[in-house]
């Protein structure tokens, strides 16, 4: 596992991970980036997806981008901590690690999923998105997991939970 700060969408790895809404049919953040960088096949591609309920993950093509995959998953929105958005959030990413394995890829980028629009603070959702990761590859060793962060804050949130661990 590495930590990054940077553009998801210019990543040269197997699959990059989506930070979606449940309709698939882009937004903003992220999400737009992935969309816009993607091209149009991709809409095109999710809306025969017909969407994906919060914490599960969808398979797209890369399309334009240069990654072959794009791992769809939809984060929980912040309401405090106390709607499960922990279980949720590690369920994002046990699910997009599911993805990555059953397509053979040998490498995987992660955004910092939930922190923007929905809220969920950097710190907390850091500390679900590494230790879900390591738990996976514990399981399965062999992915490069790349945790392409937006923000250095986010980024040292990350770096520090992998200290930690």
């Amino acid at each position: 596992m590495r930590v990054i700060v940077g553009d998801i969408t210019t990543l040269d790895v197997d699959a990059i991970v989506n930070a979606a809404n449940e309709a698939l049919l882009g937004g903003g953040g992220v999400d737009g980036a992935i969309h816009r960088a993607a091209g149009p096949e991709l809409l095109e591609e999710c809306r025969a997806l017909g969407g994906c309920p919060t914490g599960e993950a969808r398979v797209t093509s890369g399309h334009r981008l240069p990654a072959k995959w794009v791992i769809h998953t939809v984060g929980p929105v912040w309401k405090g901590g106390t709607a499960g958005e922990p279980d949720l959030l590690a369920a994002c990413y046990r699910n997009a690690m599911a993805e990555a394995r059953r397509l053979g890829a040998a490498s995987l980028a992660f955004p910092a999923i939930s922190t923007g629009v929905y809220g969920y603070p950097a710190d907390l959702a850091a500390r679900v998105a590494v230790r879900s990761v390591a738990k996976a590859l514990r399981g399965n060793p062999g992915i490069e997991v790349v945790f392409c962060c937006f923000s250095e804050d986010s980024a040292a949130h990350h770096r520090a939970e992998m200290e930690e661990l």
